[in-house]
């Protein structure tokens, strides 16, 4: 598929992203590279799609309605599509806000070199051969329009130059009908199958971490999930503690399975309930309510024991994090009981050995 078509499904409400895929996470240099590749016309990868009436949720404020029949999913090649439709249209995708992307508009493009590089006053201000890619994109500059610039700063513009520049806008505006190799799910396919694949997909890949992953999973049978883990790290956030998804799914994950979950039914709708034995035992707390106690409780808990007691009031203070996982899953699991001053200590003790060994990472 043609990548000015993909851009025109996204407008006409024709293509989507699952709320399961991971937020847009390319960073400036990423997005350079991607550009360079495709105006030398190298290969950039294929995208994944499904196409089905039945979708999960999706991002972005559209809502599903029977009546479109089939809507085309993006599985794979979410991170080169959004940024691409962000430096073609300038604006950011409808599936996202902007207060929720990192934003890499603002390329800029040497029409004489095909250099990129983002916004260098020294460099850019007084040199009309450098361009905002999202200008030439929209053909708001041409050869002839670059040409009367040069002259209007005391310059001329060769006859040969102008020719190489018409040729240096055309390989970038026909990025434009560059193919996107598309592979596509079976529409009978059912949202726990599509997911798995894009799991398998994603996971021979070292940019999508286990706990993204685990994530996407989670985010297929409860779509709220994201939303509502996002808005707790912004509520952390707001107290000094800077906190990523990934994070967050390790304290849920740790939390289940110190109190008994099997984390391969991870991917399955019953670890949204808790599951009791034939007595009448709790032997599962269903993932909702793991979560519900982590956020009203657990998590605000932890970090009032680290302002109280460890002296800690923000993240920069913390060199290793994930530290915080074991004593979220303890206090998680002592949730109701009062833990004895004598223990607090010993928790304080033990993170302030934690950091100074180093030895809690993500993985």
């Amino acid at each position: 598929m043609k990548i000015d078509i993909i851009l025109q499904k996204i407008d006409d409400n024709q293509l989507f992203v699952p709320a399961f895929q991971r937020e847009y996470v390319w960073k400036r240099d990423n997005v350079k590279q991607l550009v360079d590749s495709l105006i030398k016309q190298y290969p950039f990868g294929t995208m994944l799609s499904w196409q089905t009436a039945n979708p999960p949720e999706l991002k972005g404020p559209h809502r599903y309605n029977s009546s479109q029949g089939a809507v085309q999913l993006l599985l794979d090649g979410q991170q080169r599509i959004t940024s691409l439709y962000l430096l073609v249209r300038g604006e950011v995708p409808p599936y996202y806000t902007a207060a929720e992307i990192n934003d890499t508009r603002g390329l800029y493009v040497n029409l004489e070199t095909l250099e990129l590089l983002y916004y260098i006053k020294s460099r850019m201000e007084n040199n009309p051969f450098w361009q905002n890619i999202t200008d030439v994109f929209q053909k708001k500059i041409d050869a002839f329009i670059l040409q009367g610039q040069v002259e209007a700063a005391g310059n001329q513009l060769p006859r040969d130059h102008l020719q190489k520049i018409n040729t240096n806008i055309n390989a970038i505006v026909n990025i434009l009908e560059r193919d996107f190799p598309e592979q596509i799910i079976p529409p009978q396919a059912s949202i726990k199958e599509s997911i798995d694949i894009f799991y398998k997909v994603n996971a021979s890949g070292i940019a999508l971490t286990e706990a993204e992953l685990a994530l996407a999973q989670i985010s297929g049978y409860w779509p709220e999930a994201r939303d509502l883990f996002k808005k707790k790290l912004s509520e952390l956030s707001n107290q000094g503690f800077v906190l990523r998804l990934d994070f967050l799914v390790y304290a849920i994950l740790a939390c289940m399975y110190s109190m008994g979950s099997d984390l391969r039914r991870l991917h399955g709708e019953e670890n949204l309930e808790e599951a009791h034995d034939s007595s009448g035992n709790l032997v599962r707390r269903g993932i909702k309510d793991v979560w519900a106690t982590l956020d009203s409780k657990v998590l605000d808990y932890v970090i009032n024991l680290l302002r109280s007691k460890a002296f800690v009031d923000h993240t920069n203070e913390i060199s290793t994090i994930y530290a915080l996982i074991p004593l979220i899953s303890f206090c998680y699991r002592m949730h109701g009981k009062t833990i004895p001053e004598a223990q607090l200590w010993r928790m304080v003790k033990w993170f302030y050995y934690s950091q100074i060994r180093r030895r809690y990472v993500s993985q």
